[in-house]
């Protein structure tokens, strides 16, 4: 079985990082945490970051059979309505995203439809790659419904943990926990020592002038300021709620939660959409979902 390939695309307006995956025997890939592209102020919406990772996967050949969300951002919104419509794959997203659901869609008036997602991942679940499989590892605590992606020795670790140097997530967020967090991490960290983990954002830590997404377990355990090995669980959420309350709102939240929640869709084009999101959409040309 050969080793994943893998390639990051980072979104410095919103700090994310959208990952190509594939594998090299089969050419069949899967795009892990695709932003849209969007405008406040305006309300526009481009495809552009969506396009480049198209763009590369077509450079290589690829079959992209799976878009996966690690969950339901609250910082950007997904592009993988959009990039299902153009590639026929399937979304995958943790089994818990009913409860995140249930927390917005009535503060946004948003209807109940079923399959807005594809497919609801357990803990444990296996999602097949052509030769390769990955492994779903449920890490909760951030969001009720967050996940981590395993394949060979690569982690895929959503917004449960950044680089040593800037910490971990938040977990004040509805459905929310500091002390589920700290039991998803070292749960993560139990991982063997070279295993590789790849954040979904990067910030830049103070004294560091470069964006970074890439990091170890043991790189982990021995330096992040917020929890390597030696902090226990009530130091853990001692820190993290405190921390918590001093943080600002995310830019996007209220339009990144609209849209996350329900696949990627953007909120119908009549009035009622228009009002949730606040916003005057400004599609580009030609922009169509499924």
């Amino acid at each position: 079985m050969s080793a994943p390939m893998i390639r990051a695309f980072f979104d410095e307006p919103t700090f994310t990082v959208t990952y190509l995956l594939w594998d090299p025997d089969t050419r069949t890939a899967a795009i892990i945490d695709p932003v849209l592209d969007f405008d406040q102020p305006s309300g526009a919406v481009r495809t552009a970051s969506a396009d480049v990772v198209l763009a590369a996967a077509g450079a290589e050949g690829l079959s992209v059979r799976w878009i996966l969300e690690t969950h339901a951002h609250a910082d950007h919104l997904s592009a993988a309505g959009y990039l299902k419509a153009k590639t026929g794959a399937k979304i995958g997203i943790g089994s818990r995203i009913g409860e995140v659901q249930a927390i917005f869609r009535p503060r946004f008036g948003i209807e109940p439809v079923e399959g807005r997602f594809d497919v609801l991942l357990e803990d444990g679940a296996k999602v097949p790659l052509g030769s390769l499989e990955i492994e779903v590892i449920a890490t909760p605590g951030h969001t009720p419904a967050c996940i981590s992606y395993k394949v060979g020795d690569a982690v895929f670790v959503g917004d449960t943990l950044f680089m040593p140097d800037y910490g971990t997530a938040r977990a004040d967020f509805p459905g929310g926990d500091a002390a589920t967090l700290y039991r998803s991490i070292r749960r993560l960290l139990d991982l063997p020592p070279d295993t590789r983990l790849f954040m979904c954002h990067d910030y830049k830590a103070p004294g560091r002038d470069h964006y970074a997404w890439e990091t170890t377990v043991a790189e982990q355990r021995t330096r992040n300021v917020h929890v390597k090995d030696g902090v226990d669980e009530a130091a853990f959420v001692g820190m993290r709620e405190a921390r918590d309350a001093t943080l600002a709102v995310p830019r996007l939240l209220l339009p990144s939660l609209q849209v996350n929640v329900e696949g990627g869709r953007l909120p119908d084009s009549g009035a009622g959409g228009l009002k949730r999101l606040a916003l005057p959409l400004q599609l580009p040309d030609g922009y169509t979902e499924a």
